[in-house]
């Protein structure tokens, strides 16, 4: 594969896995080529990533895909061949990778040596790292390849790290750093986080030549889609996890700042107020009575109420731990919240949101004490009944609706007409569905005919999220 082949083909990866890549960055990036010396492996990764990385967070994405792309290491036979360069007829080794081997092996054969002897040499790397990767390579071709079918073979960093058991060699290490010093100071645990490091540092490296290893075999591209996770951002919300809401958090706040301003554009009906008849007759008398001039009264600021009336069932559980999200960060923006969740009745749980509270423990809290369940099963239309029967009141004339749900009521009455009275009393109402548009009106969906009545987007991230607040003005 030529170079170019392998830039065109790291670019298109880097765009398959989220990463905001233009096509002027692609070309910047090529360019940088030309000013660095490709020999140095590190020098092409800065190179790229300071030309195609825009924020910290898509780096370990682009730091998998660029090992895959440019790997440090090829392993036979899908290593160049050179006739210069012979090969061990055992392990297909080079003599430049044996050199290496023995360079960086500390005079421990890699591929002979007993368990012991390699342990001993992984704790010398694990205080001086120095040709830590080289041995990371050795140790997944000894112990990597494991069966994973009939005839078939495959690369796991598991049996790897369970041979070794970098761990297990903590206490070891750290008598040997400390020497004699009192145990449990400060010299203790900066001996811990170095260690640590290392030991991290060790099975990322497996890790990487595992990846290599399988893409050698079944094609960059294949392993590339499954091994690097899209950015927070462009992460499903129905997929996320509990460690993501903590990072969301950072991306919900200036967006909930951006909705509430959006909202507050909308509500006005003009740029100036209402005419203020005494300021434009008295300015008249200048001019016999002829109001040249015509003032309004300034308009006050408003700040919208919002009520959110949310899907809380099990099929959009995680869509609804960042619906808290949102609801937390609206709280600060508007001049008045209210939350509802619902399965298949509905019940006001706005007073789960404390400041401070932890999503998760509001979600327990919301599944052991809130009215929102009677037999289990989505029901949006008796939802919006009972919504409509029992809080009807908290939509007015300055309230911006906000429903967020899936629209899938399993097949029951949708109430459409009980909506279409609640949307007639707010001043906005909006629809975020988490699921793909393609799946609407599948099953038991009613996207479309809910979509009739209130304008319903797509949202499944936070992309998604922020290009409906920009639509709003």
């Amino acid at each position: 594969m030529s170079l170019l082949d392998r830039h065109v083909g790291f670019v298109r990866a880097l765009r398959e896995a989220g990463l905001p890549v233009s096509p002027a960055e692609g070309l910047d990036a090529a360019r940088a080529l030309l000013v660095v010396d490709l020999a140095e492996r590190e020098s092409l990764r800065a190179a790229y990533a300071a030309t195609l990385v825009k924020r910290p967070s898509y780096r370990p994405g682009f730091d998998a895909l660029f090992d895959l792309w440019f790997p440090a290491a090829t392993t036979a036979p899908h290593a160049l061949q050179d006739p210069e360069d012979p090969r061990d007829p055992r392990t297909g080794d080079t003599v430049a990778d044996l050199s290496e081997r023995a360079d960086l092996s500390g005079g421990v054969d890699p591929g002979t040596a007993e368990l012991p002897a390699l342990r001993d040499r992984l704790a010398e790397l694990l205080l001086d790292p120095e040709g830590m990767d080289a041995f990371a390579r050795a140790m997944v071709e000894r112990f990597g390849r494991q069966a994973a079918s009939p005839g078939r073979q495959n690369w796991f960093s598991y049996p790897v790290l369970r041979a070794l058991s970098p761990e297990t060699l903590i206490a070891r290490l750290l008598a040997e750093v400390l020497a004699g010093r009192e145990r449990g100071g400060l010299a203790e645990k900066v001996a811990r986080r170095r260690i640590g490091d290392s030991i991290r540092r060790f099975e990322e490296a497996v890790a990487t030549d595992v990846r290599r290893r399988i893409a050698e075999e079944s094609g960059i591209e294949r392993i590339a889609r499954s091994a690097v996770r899209p950015p927070l951002e462009r992460v499903d919300f129905l997929r996320i996890t509990r460690a993501d809401l903590a990072n969301l958090r950072r991306e919900v706040h200036p967006l909930a700042r951006r909705l509430a301003a959006r909202l507050t554009v909308r509500n006005r009906t003009g740029h100036r107020g209402r005419l203020d008849f005494r300021r434009t007759v008295r300015a008249s008398l200048s001019s016999g009575g002829v109001p040249l001039a015509v003032f309004n009264r300034p308009r006050r600021p408003h700040r919208p109420e919002l009520v959110v009336l949310c899907d809380v069932s099990d099929s959009v559980a995680s869509f609804a731990h960042f619906t808290l999200l949102l609801t937390y960060a609206l709280r600060e923006q508007f001049a008045k919240v209210r939350a509802f969740g619902f399965v298949d009745t509905v019940d006001e749980i706005t007073r789960f949101f404390t400041p401070g509270a932890d999503v998760a423990e509001a979600m327990t809290r919301m599944a052991a004490e809130a009215d929102m369940v009677r037999f289990g099963r989505t029901n949006y239309g008796h939802a919006f009944e009972r919504f409509a029967e029992r809080y009807g009141d908290a939509v007015g004339p300055k309230t911006s609706l906000l429903i967020l749900g899936d629209a899938r009521s399993n097949y029951q009455p949708p109430a459409l007409e009980t909506l279409r009275g609640l949307v007639r009393e707010a001043r906005h109402a909006h629809w975020l569905n988490p699921e793909p548009v393609s799946q609407w009106d599948t099953g038991d969906s009613l996207a479309s005919a809910y979509g009739a009545v209130v304008p319903m987007r797509e949202c499944r991230n936070v992309v998604q999220l922020a290009a409906f607040v920009e639509d709003l003005a």
